[in-house]
């Protein structure tokens, strides 16, 4: 079972990129220093060979393209931790609801909305564990926008806290015909946000992970 943080704490900024950057500027100074006396200094009848001329000035160039990098990566990050702040004021609390095939039972119901095609008549909703058997399966009320599970299960237990359920619902119009399965849209709400890869993520309460893009808030 994955633990989700229930609260929010500010990214902090990347003490080694900081410190990094500095070391690269003196770096860079001391060879340009290094440069301009041996351009100086150097014997006018024996003159800096060309080649090494053209190596010390790539090596140059080089130089100065990662002092410019390390600033624009620092700049970026700070930018990024200052966006994840902004949006997780934006979000914490907030009703959400997540597509999910899969999720965790956390003991409490699991309440969800679905997204039936045109022409439903009737909704089977089934749940499976983890080893693929069928542990509970019941037609959905069709004037109902939410639902929910409370983990009951057909042999009449009732489903451990942690165990992993695959929950799926089929869809049925005239003549029992089968018109299509769709995941559930589990109504939680989100209790941080995270980023991964430069990808924002939204952790919930249901303990459930999704990009911050394909999560809808709830009125």
């Amino acid at each position: 079972m994955t633990t989700v943080n229930t609260s929010y704490t500010a990214p902090q900024t990347n003490t080694s990129a900081t410190t990094a950057a500095p070391a690269m500027g003196e770096e860079f100074q001391t060879f340009i220093k290094l440069l301009t006396a041996q351009m100086r200094n150097q014997d006018p009848l024996a003159p800096l060979d060309s080649t090494q001329f053209v190596e010390q000035l790539a090596t140059f160039s080089t130089l100065e393209q990662q002092v410019r990098s390390n600033s624009a990566l620092e700049s970026m990050a700070t930018m990024m931790n200052d966006m994840t702040g902004l949006l997780a004021s934006q979000w914490l609390g907030q009703a959400v609801s997540i597509e999910a095939p899969r999720l965790p039972y956390t003991g409490s119901s699991v309440n969800f909305s679905l997204e039936p095609p045109a022409g439903t008549e009737r909704s089977i909703l089934t749940i499976k564990n983890a080893d693929g058997q069928a542990v509970w399966t019941e037609e959905l009320d069709p004037d109902s926008d939410v639902h929910a599970w409370d983990g009951r299960l057909q042999s009449g237990l009732t489903a451990k806290s942690g165990d992993i359920f695959d929950f799926s619902i089929s869809h049925y119009g005239e003549s029992n015909q089968l018109l299509g399965k769709t995941s559930p849209h589990v109504i939680t709400t989100v209790t941080s946000i995270s980023s991964e890869g430069g990808v924002l993520i939204a952790n919930t309460a249901a303990q459930l992970a999704s990009e911050l893009g394909k999560v809808k808030k709830i009125g």
